[in-house]
């Protein structure tokens, strides 16, 4: 797997706290992907082609959520900490007009981020992602609890070795329709099984997410008029339809676009459909 080919060039920029590898590719308005725990740039891989390709600058960067390569002990890797991370980010290389394409834990970080700091952002889209009380799923929340135990990650990354665990639904069973392939597992759990640094930061994260973060940022969504797009999964199982309804009814310009036979990682199950709906919209919300 060839991520230059596919996200293009990798750079690294620094951040209060640390400092960001990404990839970015393409010229134009940019366009900011923002994935989830335990995942990286890699998950929009079949995405950003057709992306760049339609005259928008994509940059994929890898987040500090436990499949980045490089440590940030000295970060707040709180929620909010992570989502001041992202806009620092967005300074950093003075971006503007910007548009967010969220997913999974990356949208809650986005929502915090609307909530705090939304100047340089110009519209977002969610595909599914926590919201609400819904900060972690049900399925994933015993993982705040696990992170309170010393060794625990440990004991987390050596068991995620098995392949045969990676289509069960407390792993990538309810995140993708398909199986993904193992290089891009590899990509994903890869930096914690041999980083103990990495571990750690893996271990803040997850010990730092609750539900109070997603709900004060929902608070402010009723002053939030930027567009929004709800590229939602029909069938998903840990973010169900009923949340991006929840959440187009509080967002005051928001709209809910279903996409079918796909889960959580749209990106991964439906890219073509996705790229399509992410263009159709920000051709329709396109500055002056």
């Amino acid at each position: 797997m060839d991520l230059q080919t596919s996200l293009g060039a990798t750079h690294e920029i620094d951040v209060p706290g640390g400092r960001i590898r990404y990839h970015e590719r393409g010229e134009g308005p940019p366009i900011v992907f923002v994935h989830g725990l335990l995942a990286n740039s890699a998950l929009w891989r079949k995405v950003v082609p057709a992306i760049a390709g339609a005259g928008y600058r994509c940059i994929s960067p890898d987040w500090p959520l436990g499949a980045h390569s490089i440590p940030m002990p000295d970060a707040d890797l709180t929620p909010s900490g992570l989502a001041s991370i992202i806009g620092s980010f967005l300074e950093a290389l003075d971006l503007r007009d910007v548009t967010l394409v969220a997913n999974d834990t990356g949208g809650a970080l986005t929502q915090i981020l609307l909530a705090r700091k939304p100047s340089r952002v110009a519209r977002v889209v969610f595909t599914p992602s926590d919201c609400y009380t819904n900060f972690f799923p049900p399925m994933f929340r015993g993982l705040t609890y696990l992170a309170k135990v010393p060794g625990s990650m440990g004991l987390l990354t050596s068991t995620l070795r098995v392949r045969g665990l990676h289509r069960l639904p407390f792993t990538f069973g309810w995140l993708t329709k398909r199986p993904v392939p193992p290089e891009v597992v590899d990509t994903f759990l890869g930096p914690s099984r041999q980083d103990a640094a990495i571990r750690k930061d893996l271990r803040r994260v997850l010990a730092a997410v609750h539900k109070r973060y997603t709900l004060a940022a929902a608070e402010t969504f009723p002053e939030l008029d930027l567009p929004v797009l709800l590229a939602w999964a029909s069938e998903d199982k840990l973010f169900p339809v009923r949340w991006a309804d929840r959440l187009a009814s509080d967002l005051p310009n928001a709209t809910v676009r279903l996409i079918d036979d796909s889960y959580t990682f749209v990106p991964e199950d439906q890219p073509e459909l996705l790229a399509e709906l992410i263009l159709e919209f920000t051709r329709e919300h396109a500055s002056p």
